[in-house]
Formats: C-alpha cells, structure tokens, sequence
C-alpha cells in the first residue's frame, strides 16, 4: 500500500532543511552521532548493547511476575519528537513480556464524542488495573504539544489542561499507581535522518504521516511548547525523566532502567538495573532545543 507522504521527506531535505542540517547528514559516517553537543562521539558497541539488552529484558520479566503476583499497577508515559524513539523503546520493554498484561496504548484523534468529554476521560479507561502494566505511545501531553502547535485546541483549553493535569497526576499516584513519565530528546538533524530512512524502506513507509512532514516545518513551534510543558508538570508527584535519544541503543537502556527504577520486584539483580546513564538521563534541566547544533 503506497504512502502519499513517501517523496515529501525528501523533497523538504532538499529544499527547506537548514544547510547545516542537511551537511550534517551528508557528513555522518557509520555508527557516528550526529549531534557534536551529544556526550558520545559513536553509537554504543552492538554486542555491548545487546548484552545488556538481554539482561534487562530478564529483569522485565521478573518485574512483570512481581506485578501480577502483588496485583501492582504500573503506567509508563512515553512522549518525545516524532521518531523520538518511543516505538522502538516500547518495543524492547514488551518483546518478552505477556501481551495480556503488558499493553500498549495509541490512541488516534479524538471521536466527536471524544471531544466533548472531559479530556482526561478517554485516558482514564486504558490505565492499568491491578497485575498490569499501561505503556502510552504519546498520553494526554499531546494538548500540551501537538495540538498547541497544530492548533487543534484553543488556548483556554490548554490552560484548563495545564490547571487540571498535577491534580490528576497525582490522583493516580495517590491511588497507588506507579506513574513514569519519559520523555525522549533528539536533535534535529538526527530526526530528520531517521525519516529519510523511514522514507527509503518500504516496511517503514506506513509510519509516515502528514503531522511527520508539517512538523519539520515547525520545528521552533514544537521547542517552545515542550520547554513550557516540561516546566509546567514536572512535579514532586509525577516529575519527567528526560532521555537524550540521539543514540537509540543508550537511550533504549536508559529508558529500560528508568522503569525498573524505584520498583522493587522479587529476586532484582541491581547490578544490572543500577542507574540509567547519567550523561544522557537526568529532569527537564538535560532538555534543550538541539534545533541550532551546529550553526
């Protein structure tokens, strides 16, 4: 099935991509990270990371027996840029995990009857009941993000957001669910790569979407309004956890540890959890717009 947007990556690559965004790409060599702000010069070691990889995968496992068995509620909220990430770090927390009880949450745009409802509200009815675990593909920050730069809301709906959110928050904390809140930085010419390769593979070609191609166009539209949501609800309740994602095996690690952090499941092998990578993992302070990296 052909993707209207496949050829439209391409042509803002050639036509509006800032120069040094587009001399970034044509410098990169293999395994090399794009953004010279980024702690690491090279992608983490394959056969390092997949080791590690697999040993975290374990204690996932072990994380979700804990779950079950203690009737645990767990929610990861995961929110970033488009090819962020998100996808790829959802998948290697799922891969080995019971579907029935590790669930991934997309929603698509709101129904008719969806908008009229209180926004939280088609949220509320995926959270996880006891013995489950809730993985949201992009949550109820999209007012804070997407629909701010794409005008789909006013701005006194973004503002009732804002006014409602810590409550909320921490209303599901109170009730006892263990809420993670991630969110995944990446520069601008290493999102700008990752579309072109979505672009040349065909069985990458579905993900492609028109919010992909305007939101390259908004790139300083999409800075502000996450510096003010990352201001505005990282909280003592529910505070983010900020992962620089321009190297998706690190990040991938970091996030992996960031969820099994805090959670203490039978038999845990801290010296395999221990702390995520400090350089890349740390509160909103680690956020900034790597949108002017190399001018």
């Amino acid at each position: 099935m052909s993707n209207e947007f496949v050829g439209a990556i391409s042509a803002y690559f050639n036509d509006l991509a800032p120069d040094w965004v587009r001399d970034q790409i044509e410098a990169a060599k293999k395994n090399r990270v794009l953004d010279p702000s980024y702690p690491y010069e090279e992608r983490m070691d394959k056969d390092d990371y997949e080791d590690q990889l697999e040993a975290l995968q374990i204690e996932l496992v072990k994380m979700l027996s804990w779950v079950r068995s203690s009737g645990a509620r767990i929610a990861v909220v995961f929110e970033g840029r488009d090819a962020a990430g998100k996808g790829g770090s959802i998948k290697r927390i799922r891969e080995n995990l019971n579907p029935r009880a590790a669930g991934v949450v997309a929603l698509s745009k709101p129904t008719e009857r969806e908008a009229t409802q209180w926004y939280f509200q088609r949220y509320v009815e995926h959270l996880p009941a006891a013995g489950e675990i809730r993985l949201f593909d992009r949550s109820w920050y999209n007012r804070g993000v997407v629909e701010k730069v794409f005008g789909f809301c006013t701005d006194a709906q973004r503002e009732t957001f804002f006014a409602q959110l810590p409550g909320f928050e921490s209303t599901l904390v109170q009730d006892g669910i263990h809420l993670t809140k991630i969110w995944l930085n990446v520069g601008r010419a290493e999102q700008l790569r990752r579309f072109l390769d979505r672009e040349g593979d065909p069985l990458k070609q579905w993900k492609l979407s028109w919010i992909d191609v305007e939101g390259l166009q908004r790139w300083d539209a999409y800075s502000d309004a996450i510096s003010e949501t990352l201001e505005r609800s990282h909280t003592t309740a529910a505070p983010w956890t900020v992962i620089r994602s321009d190297d998706k095996r690190r990040a991938r690690l970091a996030v992996i540890r960031t969820v099994l952090q805090g959670l203490d499941y039978d038999q845990k092998d801290e010296s395999v959890t221990g702390a995520p990578d400090p350089n890349i993992t740390g509160g909103p302070e680690l956020w900034s717009d790597p949108g002017d990296t190399g001018r």
